[in-house]
């Protein structure tokens, strides 16, 4: 199984400016960030970075931390644009800016194979980017977070873009549950992407573990698919699994469907220098 290598190349409302020494510095519209990044393990091109705000990571191992921001970033976010999609930017407390524009790539590639009226499933969809990328080429997307304020922003999202007229169904559930209610249903889709996190829990309580749960999500998400299906996408970020083990789960997944299984990393170009700064592991299949 080959290894692929996915880069999000800069934009105009986006790029990684600089990175090194555990950190990364970068632009999101009019603003700098500099936020941790452990996989920047090098030297910085320049170590005198200026910007608007800062992620200063708690001590301990839980993933917190704060925000330090100057006053003239917007608490309340402000508009980006990736092609023909407008949404929010913002710093959330859990270091993000609402999207993630490594993801690039892949909303590139899976737009390449929507049509107009594809039904397209997005699990975990957080905060709609991608759901308004396919949504944009006439996809009747169904988008699905346990998290209200991440629809919340979805749906806010797709005002922003002009996409709130489009077919969209914004649910808030357990991504698991959900799509095994699908199955339950007869439900088919042409395409479905994924972006699960490590450790989760649901709307009422339902705990998701990425090694304990993935496997049967996956084996659900391909009897949501048939001999028409176009695509599946699945993007992980946890470090600690491998590209070639989530790759061998889709393979033997989607054995009997056709097409093929592609997997490999996810990177985003430095404007610096040029090196790549890996962010997560990937594996699509796609019918040829």
């Amino acid at each position: 199984m080959n290894l692929l290598t996915l880069v999000a190349e800069p934009w105009a409302d986006y790029g990684l400016v600089d990175s090194g020494h555990g950190r990364k510095l970068e632009r999101y519209g009019r603003f700098r960030f500099i936020r941790p990044e452990p996989q920047a393990m090098w030297a910085p091109a320049d170590p005198n970075w200026s910007a608007d705000g800062d992620f200063i990571a708690a001590s301990d191992d839980e993933g917190g931390g704060k925000w330090h921001l100057s006053r003239d970033v917007p608490r309340g976010g402000w508009p980006l644009k990736w092609e023909d999609v407008r949404f929010t930017a913002m710093c959330t407390p859990f270091r993000h800016l609402a999207f993630f524009p490594d993801m690039a790539p892949q909303w590139a590639w899976m737009r390449e194979r929507t049509g107009e009226g594809d039904q397209v499933l997005n699990l975990f969809g957080y905060t709609g980017v991608g759901t308004l990328a396919l949504a944009a080429k006439g996809a009747e997307m169904v988008h699905v977070d346990a998290s209200k304020k991440s629809v919340e922003g979805g749906r806010a999202n797709a005002l922003l873009a002009d996409l709130a007229d489009r077919p969209i169904r914004w649910i808030i559930d357990d991504a698991a549950k959900f799509a095994a209610r699908e199955v339950r249903r007869g439900r088919r889709y042409d395409g479905i992407f994924l972006d699960p996190p490590k450790f989760g829990r649901g709307p009422t309580g339902e705990v998701w573990r990425l090694e304990e749960s993935l496997p049967s999500l996956i084996a659900d998400c391909r009897k949501l698919l048939d001999e028409r299906s176009k695509f599946l996408v699945l993007t992980v970020y946890a470090v600690r699994m491998s590209a070639l083990a989530i790759g061998e789960l889709l393979n033997q997944a989607m054995a009997g469907l056709g097409g093929r299984v592609e997997v490999g990393e996810m990177a985003v170009r430095e404007e610096a220098r040029g090196l790549l700064l890996p962010t997560a592991i990937f594996a699509r299949w796609v019918r040829d």
